[in-house]
């Protein structure tokens, strides 16, 4: 080995490929892996390969944000230590008046990840955003409309694929909407004071958790997007030829 090569090496954080990260990348895999499950029993065999796609991609998004993202919100709304406590020490500062608690508790995954898998997810991504470990206002406030309005939305429009209900591309177009939006509204705070919570330093925190798993929700809403303009325009099209007859 070079000696840039070992001086890469031993820059790298010791928890990068840790046993709960390895849990924690495969819980993300395991929700695709459900929602391509669901589609062969939910879908028909003539079913396109471009809706079979959004069946899944949609799917999955719900189930993320239920179970991944709903987690989060949990977390940032009942897991707490006392301010002055000695497991407070190191921990993110939460807002003060949070909740009405002033500065009395720090809340967040981090003071629920001693015992809680979730909680322990959470603090894995947070080594590449540490707003995710702690109780960021801007993040809960995105959350929230994630997991109670975004989730339910990607779950109707799974439904309405499967039972090839045309309404799947207007719902599809707002919920792509959302996505876009909630993605922007993410990561331009960081863009404007300068990545201050964001740590890149290494392939797997810029690559895997920062673009990978972010730019998912860029690509493939924009894909939805394209796919029910072309599916929308082409019904209207069809209704226009109808009039001219």
């Amino acid at each position: 080995m070079s000696s840039s090569t070992a001086a890469a090496a031993s820059s790298l954080p010791p928890d990068l490929f840790d046993t709960t990260t390895l849990v924690s990348l495969t819980a993300a895999a395991s929700i695709v892996v459900v929602a391509y499950a669901v589609s062969r029993r939910a879908l028909a065999a003539s079913t396109s390969t471009a809706l079979r796609f959004l069946f899944i991609w949609h799917l999955a998004d719900a189930l993320c944000h239920f179970i991944l993202e709903g987690s989060f919100l949990y977390h940032c709304f009942f897991s707490y230590v006392e301010a002055g406590a000695p497991a407070a020490a190191g921990l993110v500062a939460t807002p003060f008046n949070y909740l009405g608690h002033g500065a009395a508790r720090v809340y967040g995954p981090q003071a629920g990840a001693a015992g809680n898998p979730f909680a322990q997810l959470w603090m894995v991504y947070a080594r590449a955003d540490r707003r995710w470990g702690g109780a960021d206002l801007g993040v809960i406030s995105l959350e929230l409309l994630t997991v109670f309005f975004d989730g339910p939305v990607a779950l109707y429009v799974a439904y309405l694929i499967a039972k090839r209900d045309p309404k799947a591309s207007f719902w599809m177009i707002v919920l792509a909407t959302c996505e876009l939006y909630g993605g922007f509204m993410t990561f331009c705070p960081e863009w404007l004071t300068g990545n201050v919570n964001l740590d890149g330093s290494n392939f797997m925190y810029m690559w895997v958790y920062l673009v990978f798993f972010n730019m998912l929700w860029v690509f493939i809403p924009l894909y939805a997007v394209w796919y029910s303009y072309i599916d929308i325009s082409h019904a209207f099209a069809v209704r226009a030829s109808k009039k001219g007859q």
